[in-house]
């Protein structure tokens, strides 16, 4: 044991669920705050943790979540470029709101350290590629502005309270537990079911456009790096991805030949709030946390093929064939 004490915030949601287990895997205590308006209470079934049902926006749940805690990993919000576009002020309260009454929580809770989960999008439509740290962009959509500010606080609090903090930038995490069913889903878990249901999936705009998909489990460690690297602090941001980026296109051909059919896919109209193309420069990431990505993007994509084909064995996807 570590005599660390961990809240997740979020911690019923993708990316929080997956580190949950990580950090219950090395014998650490966990406590989840999470409201369950975007996470799924089915993500933490069989792993013993302390749970919390409550939301961020309420100071008095985060207080009490907070109390007792030396590192808190900060992933509740709400993760949709396009929900924040139909609802600005949802997305705000959830996120700026809800990450400052965080803050003065775990200040307040002598907190060592706090891990922020923060966005590529805040790079908005800069030009260039790979994105590097300290060349922000204009943000397009309002959850780009709320992971920015969410940032900027994090500084913030570093610099005048003392309270260490380390910013992580994902870069389009996929993998198990992430829910194909919300009209905001990913793209892969939407790739993915449609395959699996033999319908064809929908691509938006001309699926030219690009990302730097990065495995779960690497956001994982990320977030395991952030929180234990001697040295860190100030707000410090990394961006977390392979450093790679492919087309929407490509994506879907690799995704078929695991599944083993051909996928024509249906094409949409582009969506409000999306950017072209990204891709992460993930050298500081190497340097100052020691993060090196461990899975491709076929080795990613060939463990959430199977665990979305053992859900649907199991009863528990409502797109796995059969059930469409």
């Amino acid at each position: 044991m570590s005599g660390r004490r961990h809240l997740v915030t979020g911690g019923a949601g993708f990316i929080g669920s997956n580190l949950v287990r990580a950090l219950r895997r090395r014998g650490e205590p966990v406590r989840v705050l999470d409201d369950f308006s975007t996470g799924r209470r089915a993500n933490l079934d069989g792993v013993d943790v302390e749970l919390i049902e409550g939301r961020l926006e309420a100071p008095g749940d985060v207080a009490r979540a907070v109390q007792g805690v030396t590192h808190i990993f900060h992933l509740g919000a709400v993760p949709s470029v396009i929900r924040s576009v139909e609802d600005p002020l949802g997305s705000d309260r959830a996120n700026d709101v809800g990450t400052l009454n965080l803050l003065l929580a775990a200040r307040a809770a002598g907190v060592e350290r706090l891990v922020f989960s923060s966005s590529s999008s805040v790079y908005g439509e800069t030009p260039g590629l790979p994105k590097r740290e300290g060349e922000e962009g204009l943000p397009v959509s309002p959850y780009a502005v709320t992971k920015q500010a969410g940032e900027y606080y994090c500084r913030l609090f570093d610099r005048h309270w003392g309270l260490p903090t380390v910013c992580l930038r994902y870069f389009n995490v996929y993998g198990p537990r992430q829910d194909p069913k919300s009209h905001y889903a990913a793209v892969i878990p939407r790739f993915i079911t449609a395959a699996l249901a033999g319908r064809r999936p929908v691509v938006y705009g001309d699926g030219e456009q690009s990302r730097d998909f990065t495995f779960v489990e690497d956001a994982v460690q990320a977030n395991l790096l952030a929180a234990e690297r001697a040295g860190l602090g100030a707000g410090e941001v990394f961006n977390i991805a392979c450093g790679e980026r492919t087309s929407l296109l490509v994506l879907l051909a690799e995704i078929g030949a695991i599944v083993g059919i051909a996928l024509a896919p249906e094409h949409a109209p582009p969506r409000a709030g999306d950017i072209r193309h990204s891709q992460a420069d993930i050298s500081r990431a190497a340097q100052r946390l020691g993060f090196t990505p461990r899975y491709s993007l076929r080795q990613g994509l060939e463990a959430t093929v199977a665990w979305f084909q053992e859900q649907g064995e199991r009863g528990g996807d409502p797109a796995a064939p059969g059930r469409a």
